[in-house]
């Protein structure tokens, strides 16, 4: 039978091997993004030559690749900005609001009907968005959900899926003693809502949100789809047509507006990562 001390050095032993396996996914991961950030300062030509390689004084190409960025062709740069924090707030804000109400019916309600609703929104998670891609362009220009103020309508059926099964979790561990007691005080069912389950929710409207936004601001295949790419781009879409003659692409400026378009949620996510662990903990309580 081991002893004590042996079962106390097994422990450490498997915890030092598994740090170095976390250790190295997280090499892995952090990899593409040094990357992003070495060659956005080096000459176009070095890039293909040396990807891995840090900036010499020869291949060093300062802050010339985001000016040719931000500059190259005919689009602006800052009207792409403008129409991806447009898509990306009002996406944000329609799914939190709609979901979370729709989360909070289908939690209190026991009926045939809700329950049918929330699987079918957990089904939505599993089908992939090319098997209805090209119906939805098609149903998009029918209904004229072709511009940044409408796309976050189809945002708001793509994002359903995860932030009903979240919300509705994390309502089922609200005990409902709390809002039978709102209804005595004479609060109504949006009252309630917005005064007592609301704040309640405040774990899991950070987690999603955050979650959301990362989704949304770096996708490329649903505005490239939906938009006119003519009048409105993103700055995925804007990024995808750094192209010279022949078909040519500045790496070096490609790879520039990359970071610039990485930055904010990495420092977005950084700040708020706490609260996803505790979003994600608290809408698994009763899933």
């Amino acid at each position: 039978m081991a002893s004590k001390e042996q079962t106390l050095a097994a422990e450490r032993r498997n915890k030092t091997i598994l740090s170095v396996v976390l250790a190295i996914i997280c090499v892995i991961y952090v990899l593409p993004v040094v990357a992003v950030v070495i060659n956005s300062f080096k000459l176009n030509t070095f890039v293909k030559t040396e990807t891995f390689a840090l900036p010499t004084a020869q291949s060093f190409a300062g802050w010339s690749n985001f000016v040719k960025g931000m500059t190259f062709g005919n689009y602006p740069f800052s009207s792409a900005v403008l129409y991806s924090v447009v898509i990306t707030v009002l996406s944000t804000a329609l799914i939190l609001i709609f979901c979370s109400m729709a989360a909070w019916y289908i939690a209190r309600v026991d009926s045939l009907f809700c329950k049918a609703i929330y699987f079918l929104c957990v089904f939505s998670m599993v089908v992939p968005f090319q098997m209805v891609m090209f119906t939805l362009s098609k149903t998009a220009d029918t209904l004229k959900l072709n511009t940044p103020w409408t796309i976050p309508i189809v945002y708001l059926g793509f994002g359903a899926g995860l932030a009903i099964f979240m919300f509705v979790g994390f309502v089922k561990s609200i005990p409902l003693e709390i809002e039978e007691a709102a209804a005595i005080d004479g609060c109504g069912p949006v009252r309630t809502f917005f005064e007592v389950v609301l704040p309640m929710l405040k774990p899991t409207l950070i987690s999603v949100g955050i979650l959301e936004i990362m989704w949304v601001w770096n996708d490329y295949l649903l505005p490239v789809l939906v938009l006119d790419i003519n009048k409105y781009r993103t700055i995925p879409i804007h990024i995808q047509y750094l192209k010279g003659s022949y078909g040519t692409v500045d790496l070096g400026a490609t790879m520039a507006l990359i970071l610039l378009s990485i930055i904010p949620v990495i420092v977005f996510y950084l700040a708020c990562q706490k609260h996803i662990i505790k979003g994600v903990a608290a809408g698994a309580v009763k899933g």
